[in-house]
């Protein structure tokens, strides 16, 4: 078994890829909840999983899983046995190994794919890169950077005029005034 964890402290953070973090722990037991920032984690292989703990991935031994509908599971963790122990955990960033990553069909093309690509506005042009995209109740809202703050716009098909998928753009058309609080404008 510590060859087996020597394998794996030695993959470096672009072999991984974030599903989420543990936003508390249950019962006195050892039992974390994990709340799911990864689309289809139903399909995820939760055998192995790695918390950033001190900028460091630490790899955990998934004894039990138990996935909700609401994008949280309970996971009980190997060697994790008591809520003092597992207290260290909550609040941190669970990553999975690249390899572990599910198949998609490459025509499943969601809003979450957006994240990297350039946002340009009819208006204002280039707003800047997608660096966030959030599911809310009644749509997707992205996020770019725009004169040092977060700027938050909603992503629908009346408002996106055009995806260039090779370059990585999005063209968009969004309602007058929504940018003009982001910008210095005299």
């Amino acid at each position: 078994m510590i060859i087996f964890v020597a394998y794996f402290v030695k993959m470096t953070i672009e072999e991984r890829f974030y599903i989420g973090y543990i936003s508390k722990t249950r019962g006195l037991k050892g039992e974390l909840q994990l709340f799911f920032e990864f689309e289809d984690y139903t399909e995820l292989d939760l055998t192995v999983v790695f918390v950033e703990i001190n900028k460091k991935l630490v790899p955990y031994f998934v004894d039990q899983v138990k996935l909700h509908n609401n994008h949280t599971a309970y996971i009980n963790f190997e060697d994790i046995d008591h809520i003092d122990k597992a207290q260290g955990l909550v609040r941190k960033k669970v990553y999975l190994a690249k390899d572990k990553m599910p198949v998609r069909d490459p025509e499943d093309f969601r809003f979450t794919d957006l994240i990297g690509y350039i946002a340009v506005d009819e208006t204002f042009g280039e707003l800047g890169e997608i660096m966030h995209v959030q599911e809310m109740p009644q749509q997707f809202i992205a996020t770019v950077q725009i004169n040092d703050q977060e700027a938050l716009f909603p992503l629908n098909v009346d408002l996106i005029k055009g995806i260039d998928m090779e370059q990585r753009f999005i063209f968009i058309d969004l309602p007058e005034g929504l940018i003009d609080m982001y910008l210095d404008l005299p």
